[in-house]
């Protein structure tokens, strides 16, 4: 299991700052919409010359007709920046197929994982939207996108288990609304423990506020790095 740590703060200067306080680590980090729309391409470089070992998840959950989404997916991995991005696995398996026939001639190109069911959602908003419950178009989901040739997908930590069972062992979860500690969910509402992350088979294990907020950021990375080996 591997920690990605999620650069959400308000400025690049905060991430910045954070990203120094925990620079001896060989990290994961994540960036989305917010910081890459505000801070582009430069602030992959910057994170990259703190520690040329960092890892970049860019998490701009890509969802567009299937040509745009490729080229966009393009011009990703040529950064030589990027280690893994998304998309959304509810493109379909045309658009996602498209993705991966377009990058695969790429040297060293990035994983490529697929957005199942965002952990914002709880049972009831969620089929309201899908007409589905979220278990059966989570594997529904992470069946397209193994059949289309991602590496893996986004979800919850409640959802791992049962991907790993029926798509493949060794297909990757990434799971956000991790809280380590028992900390608050905020505006989560699938969210899990360590231990049960580690119960779960996930492969990446995405933690943003519970490190940011807290008083001694390498303090508590130190402390999760310990609970996840």
């Amino acid at each position: 299991m591997k920690l990605c740590i999620s650069l959400d703060l308000p400025s690049a200067k905060e991430n910045l700052h954070l990203v120094n306080k925990v620079k001896s680590h060989d990290l994961w980090f994540k960036v989305g919409l917010r910081s890459y729309i505000r801070d582009g391409q430069s602030f992959l470089k910057d994170l990259k010359n703190i520690n040329p070992n960092f890892k970049i998840f860019l998490d701009l959950k890509l969802y567009d007709i299937p040509n745009t989404m490729a080229d966009t997916a393009y011009e990703i991995a040529k950064f030589s920046l990027v280690d893994m991005f998304n998309v959304h696995a509810s493109s379909g398996v045309t658009a996602m197929s498209t993705v991966m026939q377009r990058i695969k001639d790429i040297p060293n190109k990035p994983l490529v994982l697929g957005v199942t069911a965002l952990t914002s959602f709880n049972e009831e908003s969620f089929t309201k939207i899908y007409n589905a419950s979220i278990r059966d178009k989570v594997l529904q989901f992470a069946q397209d996108s193994k059949i289309s040739g991602l590496n893996g997908v986004v979800c919850s930590a409640y959802e791992s288990l049962d991907i790993k069972k029926n798509v493949a062992k060794d297909f990757v979860t990434l799971c956000p609304g991790i809280r380590p500690f028992g900390e608050d969910t905020k505006d989560q509402k699938r969210v899990a423990n360590i231990e049960f992350a580690k119960d779960n088979d996930i492969n990446f294990i995405v933690i943003g506020r519970p490190i940011y907020q807290a008083k001694n950021q390498n303090y508590i990375v130190n402390k999760i790095l310990e609970k996840i080996k």
